[in-house]
């Protein structure tokens, strides 16, 4: 008798657990990636793959789902089919704004206060990855890429007048100073970033 166990089954054919996995990527994923996910060889994945795209646009070519499945940079992904563009952002853009979390909030402090800045700097500012969110105040439109850093060729951050139209202020330079709020009070994020 051996140790080793026989793996759970997954549950499903491949085209279903292929649909649970797009339906929460929030970027393309290759078929290589999709495979490993499903747990499935690459050749049933790719076959999946374009028996769904087949079945979401119906059998005479007239979609039958709000939805597609599209092969981009190299990856699939579901998107809102065209046709839905302009009723989607109209929802979207009718719904009350989520809070921006904690770690959003401070991210948008450290862009605000220091700005233009890379997003390596406000990750050791902040001592860990924000690459997510960064994206995520990029899409609320919250901050921008300003320009590139002449030595590194790194996208420089800024804020926008929507962060300032949602502060009630005219200006970043209205923002209280940031230096009473540090430990010391007096070296400011000038000190971090020497």
């Amino acid at each position: 008798m051996t140790d080793e166990t026989e793996p759970a089954a997954l549950p499903g054919g491949v085209a279903q657990r292929l649909e649970a996995i797009l339906m929460i990527a929030d970027e393309p994923l290759g078929v290589v990636a999709l495979a490993t996910a499903v747990g499935a060889p690459v050749r049933e994945v790719r076959a999946a793959l374009a028996a769904l795209v087949a079945d979401y646009d119906g059998v005479d070519g007239t979609p039958e789902r709000g939805f597609e499945l599209r092969e981009v940079g190299g990856g699939w992904r579901f998107y809102v089919r065209a046709d839905y563009d302009d009723m989607v952002a109209a929802y979207v853009g009718g719904q009350a704004p989520a809070r921006l979390s904690q770690a959003a909030l401070e991210t948008l402090a450290v862009i605000a206060y220091k700005q233009p800045v890379t997003r390596s700097q406000v990750a050791s500012i902040r001592a860990v990855n924000v690459d997510s969110v960064v994206r995520t105040l990029l899409a609320r439109g919250l901050v921008t890429e300003v320009s590139v850093h002449p030595e590194t060729g790194a996208i420089l951050y800024g804020t926008t007048d929507l962060l300032l139209q949602q502060l009630g202020i005219n200006s970043i330079d209205e923002l209280p100073p940031i230096s009473p709020l540090l430990d010391d009070g007096s070296d400011g994020f000038d000190e971090v970033m020497a």
